[in-house]
């Protein structure tokens, strides 16, 4: 490989959130917040860095070149043609999710959410006076399906304007068909409902899986919903809190704008855009290699967590979240998560965060060098 995901790197002194002694103590090895322990692409480095050197970090203006850039991956990665000028800059994915939620809908309005989920979707729709719809996936024989039945009973509800949709989901990795995308974008067109897509972690696709983007499923879909993407997940830079959207209706694309200039969230990030713009057009190997390297944690850790009773990996098939079924130890949650922080210490995120649906589940993130990826299940499995 070009990159080397192997290498560690000490994260505890570098503002890191994830290794912050705030959520869990310095010995204990962090897989809970969604970002890797792997170093960005060389060449994101090195732009960041001859940039740095300029001195000089004045205001920018709109990058035509983030445009482009988006809409050159979406065509060279997904086949679709989306336009560079149906793009915008967003500071974040959860930001322009906010843009949309206060475009499209009112105080009092509900947003449904396919459930477990993200849980920064249920603050942003709660935050802004709307009321939180949930449609809880199925699990059935190991693996999350649709309840199809259930989401259009709550988009039939007159006060539902917004459908959220994550794919690949978090936290259970699933990574929507095109029948099942088609299904649900037909539920939305029958109602009017608007669908916001985020498509954050659509570049970690796994072996027999393809993302299909939401707006190519059919015409209504294209006219009738906003995408959201970033470089962060894939390339390691979400700190550097840059994202962007992509909009073919232009009504909707005025909505979008009106609140992304209400919030001002239009100025870029210097080091954001850079880092965006080279990832996307110069470092296609890294997401070749990366996606390579994460299969292979994720069939160890598979192998591993299989032999340990009570405790079931989900199997992704996208995203490097491995959403732990832990329902047959018995132990209450609070329970369950000291016992892996205080005896085996691992530090992963409670079921409990993503709602009601994750009671009895963990979420690991394995998008860390096999060395740690094995120490971490040798203390699961040693105290499982």
């Amino acid at each position: 490989m070009k990159h080397n995901f192997d290498e560690i790197v000490d994260r505890r002194n570098g503002d890191s959130v994830k290794y912050s002694t705030k959520f869990y103590p310095p010995e204990t090895i962090p897989m809970w917040v969604a970002d890797s322990d792997f170093k960005a692409p060389a060449e994101v480095v090195h732009a960041l860095t001859s940039r740095a050197e300029h001195g000089i970090y004045g205001y920018t203006p709109e990058s035509e070149q983030l445009k482009s850039a988006v809409a050159s991956w979406y065509d060279k990665r997904h086949q679709l043609a989306i336009g560079k000028d149906h793009v915008a800059y967003c500071p974040g994915v959860i930001p322009g999710i906010i843009y949309g939620i206060r475009a499209f809908s009112e105080p009092g309005d509900s947003v449904i959410l396919q459930t477990p989920c993200y849980p920064p979707f249920v603050q942003s729709v709660e935050r802004n006076l709307r009321k939180v719809k949930r449609n809880p996936l199925i699990l059935k024989e190991g693996r999350y399906e649709v309840d199809f039945d259930g989401l259009e009973a709550l988009c039939r509800q007159e006060q539902s304007k917004i459908f959220i949709l994550c794919n690949p989901h978090n936290p259970t990795g699933r990574v929507f068909s095109q029948s099942e995308l088609s299904r649900m974008g037909e539920i939305c067109r029958k109602y009017g409902v608007v669908v916001l897509a985020d498509e954050i972690h659509s570049d970690i696709i796994y072996p027999g899986q393809k993302h299909i983007p939401f707006s190519a499923v059919s015409q209504w879909a294209a006219q009738n919903s906003v995408t959201f993407l970033a470089a962060s997940k894939t390339f390691n830079v979400p700190g550097l809190n840059t994202a962007a959207y992509y909009c073919q209706n232009p009504v909707l694309r005025e909505g979008m704008e009106r609140e992304r200039a209400a919030c001002k969230g239009y100025r870029e990030n210097i080091f954001g855009t850079l880092a965006l713009c080279v990832s996307f057009e110069q470092c296609e190997y890294y997401v070749e290699e990366l996606c390579e390297y994460l299969w292979g944690n994720l069939q160890y850790a598979s192998e591993i967590l299989r032999d340990i009773p009570g405790i079931k990996p989900v199997s992704p098939e996208g995203t490097y979240l491995l959403w732990l079924d832990c329902r047959e130890l018995g132990l209450a949650q609070a329970q369950l998560v000291k016992k892996f922080v205080n005896q085996a210490g691992v530090g992963l995120q409670s079921g409990t965060d993503f709602g009601p649906e994750g009671e009895g589940f963990m979420r690991m993130n394995f998008a860390v060098p096999r060395a740690t990826l094995e120490t971490a299940l040798k203390r699961i499995k040693n105290v499982f």
